[in-house]
């Protein structure tokens, strides 16, 4: 028996629903949401308002009409965007084919724009960071919360949802580790939590968290001042203060720390294997980034054996013009 809801937006929403059921982050679910509805509104200003009347055809226009579209400021839609669009336009019609809602999948034959793998942002150096986390006044109840919050995003590169995500239980100070129960893509894991990082955690809880929560029943490990849960834009703002106030203008502020931890790991000898793990990145590719802004390391065994180094330079000219002399 044939289902009631045809249209597209109807499917979309069930759809959409299929990826929650498999645990796909709210995040996620939301962006899978615009995108499609983005889609089905665009179908419908064509005329084209069932899945089975999208063919391959208006699939392959509705791409050209996303990489010629412009923005309010006039510049094209970034690659990223476009890919994430149809990403999710090919995904709804593999569902409804295996649903055998359709025949065929007419998205099945879409090739996605190539998406450029572009280096992480400028990473923050030791002392950088040092600077940083020297600057919230520890005499404050705000202060000594933001010292441990700076603190986990340098000791375990957590993302800024990730960090915002976690519950009070999910900070193991006997273990010495944090549990990520809502990574990226729904992906929870277990990252180890530095001695330093730990204590300053320890202490905001001890000191802390109890002069700022309201609610009893909050379960938020880190609360913002008016005692609730942090909102991902205001974690951001106070992040990137502290960065202006050591003086430090480079793009980004949450995850500049992330790129911090993960880049001077890798420069101090860690395995790139065990970066991906603690990062939670699904794929090694994304980590292996990482080793090209990691230039530190590379540099200082560039200096060491490369045959043109400066040392070896000097003790080579000297020795021809010792030659020279004796020639002569």
């Amino acid at each position: 028996m044939p289902l009631p809801v045809q249209n597209l937006d109807a499917w979309s929403a069930r759809y959409v629903e299929s990826l929650g059921v498999r645990g796909l982050s709210p995040r996620t679910l939301t962006t899978a949401e615009n995108a499609l509805s983005l889609f089905a509104r665009w179908c419908g200003e064509r005329g084209v308002v069932e899945p089975r009347e999208v063919s391959r055809a208006v699939v392959e226009r509705y791409q050209r009409w996303l990489y010629h579209v412009r923005k309010t400021n006039g510049q094209p839609l970034a690659v990223g965007t476009q890919y994430s669009r149809l990403v999710y336009v090919r995904g709804l019609f593999g569902w409804l084919a295996r649903q055998r809602v359709l025949l065929y999948n007419p998205a099945s034959e879409l090739e996605l724009p190539k998406r450029s793998q572009r280096l992480p942002v400028d990473s923050l150096s030791i002392a950088e960071v040092e600077a940083v986390l020297a600057i919230p006044d520890l005499e404050t109840l705000a202060g000594v919360r933001d010292r441990a919050i700076l603190e986990t995003f340098y000791s375990t590169g957590m993302r800024r949802t990730e960090l915002i995500d976690l519950d009070l239980w999910d900070f193991d100070r006997e273990r010495g580790c944090v549990t990520i129960r809502r990574g990226k893509g729904g992906k929870a894991r277990v990252v180890p939590i530095g001695e330093r990082a730990r204590r300053w955690v320890e202490r905001y809880l001890e000191e802390v968290r109890l002069e700022l929560v309201i609610d009893p029943d909050e379960r938020a490990l880190f609360v913002s001042d008016p005692g609730r849960r942090f909102l991902q834009d205001g974690m951001s703002r106070r992040v990137k203060r502290y960065l202006a106030a050591a003086g430090i203008t480079k793009p980004g502020s949450c995850h500049l720390f992330r790129h911090a931890c993960a880049t001077l790991m890798l420069e101090g000898g860690a395995d790139i294997r065990y970066i991906q793990e603690m990062l939670g990145h699904a794929r090694l590719d994304t980590t292996q980034l990482y080793t090209r802004v990691s230039i530190e390391k590379l540099k200082a065994i560039h200096a060491a054996t490369h045959p043109a180094r400066l040392e070896r330079t000097e003790t080579v000219a000297q020795e021809l013009a010792g030659g020279d002399d004796e020639d002569h």
